[in-house]
């Protein structure tokens, strides 16, 4: 007969399979029976397979109604959390793992265990991992109301990500909105520091956060700073492009009404994806960045955070160095950003007003680009300075906030998450009402 020691271990090694922390698993049994070997990993252990060619892949399992991170608002000190995976990341990998874990507990795999032993171990092992394989093969599109973990692959390279859908998804063509987290965040940081899940409610959409894995920087930051992740068709901007319009497919999401926004790094890439792809994103969000082109090498990047003087992409203005864009932007900036200086505001805006002032006649200048401007102060928080640059017909076409006393931190954000600052206007609120007023329109789209 199995002992109640032996039974509590099952269940506990169980318990950790379920929540992707497979070597904790195994350590237990491992204790467990005379000659386990404490918990050292097994180098037989499967690797995780390569992947190449176009893959998508994902899970339909719930991970949290709102993701919950794990560093608090002060790591903006320095303080900076190891390079591990997120939980999320970890249970999305586990149940393809979980038909070899016990591979890796004993020789031989689970001959190793007394018979009754074995038996209890392999129908609570299949009890983790029948039910998700059979939810993920029932699933797609994805349930709604859930946070799902995936995974993209193209000739560029491979990113996983995590996926948002509202409870008011039901198939139908809903917005998406691709968030880029900042240097050290991964995609659960961001949700929580943004709130953006909890926004996609109130505002049906669906929201993709992208995940920079520590193999292609050593800090988690999107590589913007990199001539080969600076073009269509190439690097990050390919890999990113590739995987919004994959899930776009996978779901049936309005294809005119895709946005990307991003902090920091993420807010860097976010406008190159603007430059790079403006037939596929309706409107970009700019927090704390960077304009397109100005560092093509660690050292210009460094310059350009503080403030360097570098022309925009190597000429003295946008246009003349051919970046500019004129998808619609709103831009984020603290002007006592000590990490991103903030005159990159000015140059961020500086490459989507461009296309409006040239080639145009005074009077057509003034009516297409007039510009207000808006002071105003969150209650027992910041003041700021709103200003937006109106098209002929009175839309938004650029809006410029700067947030006075503000930091490196997101606008507005949840202290559940890292790099924000509640006192802040509502960042990601206000950049989902900017979205909605634009749409791509047919001929755009072709």
């Amino acid at each position: 007969m199995i002992d109640a020691t032996m039974t509590r271990r099952m269940e506990d090694a169980t318990r950790l399979t379920r929540a992707g922390k497979l070597h904790e698993a195994m350590a237990i049994l491992q204790g467990a029976v005379p000659g386990g070997r404490g918990g050292a990993r097994d180098e037989a252990t499967p690797e995780e397979p390569n992947r190449s060619g176009n893959i998508f892949e994902g899970t339909c399992q719930v991970i949290d109604g709102e993701a919950r991170a794990s560093r608090s608002a002060s790591a903006e000190s320095g303080s900076h959390r190891r390079g591990e995976p997120s939980a999320g990341a970890a249970q999305s990998t586990a149940f393809d793992h979980a038909r070899q874990a016990t591979r890796g507990i004993f020789p031989g795999g689970d001959v190793g265990l007394p018979s009754a032993w074995r038996d209890k171990w392999r129908h609570l092992r299949e009890t983790v991992v029948q039910q998700p394989e059979q939810a993920r093969r029932t699933s797609a599109p994805a349930a709604p109301g859930t946070f799902t973990a995936g995974s993209f692959a193209n000739q560029a390279g491979t990113r996983e990500y995590k996926l948002y859908l509202p409870s008011g998804y039901h198939g139908q063509a809903l917005p998406l909105v691709v968030m880029l987290h900042g240097c050290t965040q991964d995609p659960d940081d961001f949700a929580a520091g943004t709130s953006m899940n909890r926004l996609a409610e109130e505002q049906p959409c669906c929201v993709l956060y992208p995940a920079q894995p520590m193999t292609a920087n050593s800090s988690k930051c999107w590589n913007w700073f990199k001539a080969d992740d600076q073009q269509r068709e190439g690097g990050e901007p390919a890999i990113l492009a590739g995987m919004t319009r994959q899930v776009i497919d996978m779901h049936g999401l309005d294809a005119s009404r895709v946005y990307v926004a991003g902090l920091s790094a993420g807010a860097a890439m976010a406008t190159t994806l603007a430059m790079t792809y403006p037939d596929l994103f309706a409107a970009v969000g700019v927090h704390s960045g960077l304009p397109h082109g100005v560092a093509q090498s660690l050292p210009d990047a460094l310059g350009a955070m503080q403030g360097g003087t570098r022309p925009l992409g190597g000429g003295g203005t946008a246009r003349a160095s051919g970046w500019a864009s004129e998808v619609p932007a709103i831009i984020f900036h603290g002007d006592r950003d000590t990490t991103v200086h903030p005159s990159n505001a000015d140059r961020v805006a500086a490459q989507y007003a461009a296309t409006r002032r040239e080639d145009k006649t005074a009077s057509h200048r003034e009516g297409n680009a007039r510009v207000t401007v808006e002071q105003g102060q969150v209650a027992e928080g910041h003041a700021y300075t709103r200003t937006t640059h109106h098209d002929a017909k009175g839309e938004p076409r650029l809006e410029q906030w700067q947030v006075h006393g503000a930091g490196h931190a997101w606008s507005g954000g949840s202290a559940h998450g890292s790099y924000t600052d509640p006192s802040g206007p509502d960042a990601a609120k206000e950049m989902l009402r900017f979205f909605f007023c634009h749409r791509r329109d047919e001929r755009s789209m072709s």
